[in-house]
């Protein structure tokens, strides 16, 4: 069962208070505004990266390669590219995407199907800074581009650990901002300009990708990640940045 918060969260990073939209509850405004933009979702992501993040996908996945991971949770799952690639790559026996949005997972659910995966992966609608799955459930959980979206990072990371068994591991692949110029001035510029505008003319949600870069923006980084890793309960961390930064890979270790 998930464990239970008494307390109620005081916010610690930056991310966490920037929302899509101006009424209501973050978490109740993610999901609302992923369901508002699923048909376009996967169309954005491989033009306005130039199909790199098929790339950094491979990347984060390759990391449990040598574990040969049988019980996996893909955390965020949205529409399951993640997920699939996981199943193509390391074939365990049973795969579960879990994401807030319904409307991600029903496109998830008709490539899963398409692909011929339906018997490895299936979709569950989970609150991901509240699973309720058991402690010790799995060997891998991974996450793409999905954590900087969580209400409370450190819950979100802690229910990840919980649910790891002993000696698991955990991998992440983020969209983060370039150290170094002059990659960091160049997708400054991009970022603000043909990011949200793009993502508004195909995803007829103005405040989407405005709202994503914001988040790139304020989500912690690099070392500071490693420490809110360790901070969630897991015993090793390290991180990888790739594509000069624009992009950051995680893996962890229960």
């Amino acid at each position: 069962m998930p464990r239970q918060h008494a307390a109620a969260h005081v916010s610690m990073y930056q991310q966490e208070t920037i929302k899509p939209y101006r009424e209501g509850e973050k978490t109740t405004q993610v999901e609302q505004m992923f369901d508002n933009i699923a048909p376009a979702y996967d169309t954005l992501n491989h033009r306005l990266s130039w199909n790199i993040d098929r790339g950094w996908r491979r990347k984060a996945i390759r990391q449990l390669a040598d574990y040969h991971p049988q019980q996996m949770l893909d955390i965020a799952t949205g529409t399951g590219d993640f997920a699939m690639m996981a199943a193509r790559m390391l074939a365990p026996r049973q795969l579960i995407g879990a994401d807030i949005s319904e409307g991600m997972m029903a496109i998830g659910r008709r490539k899963v199907a398409e692909a011929g995966l339906a018997d490895i992966i299936r979709f569950e609608r989970e609150d991901c800074t509240a699973l309720s799955y058991a402690d010790n459930s799995f060997d891998a959980v991974t996450a793409a581009f999905g954590i900087r979206n969580f209400a409370d990072l450190d819950r979100g990371l802690a229910e990840m650990c919980r649910v790891l068994r002993p000696g698991g591991h955990l991998s992440i692949v983020e969209l983060t901002t370039p150290v170094s110029f002059p990659m960091k001035q160049l997708f400054y510029i991009y970022s603000h300009t043909v990011l949200p505008v793009y993502g508004r003319i195909i995803s007829k949600d103005a405040s989407a990708y405005t709202y994503l870069t914001k988040t790139i923006e304020a989500f912690p980084q690099g070392e500071s990640m490693v420490g809110i890793l360790r901070k969630a309960g897991f015993s090793e961390a390290r991180f990888r940045r790739l594509t000069f930064g624009i992009c950051t890979m995680y893996f962890a270790t229960k």
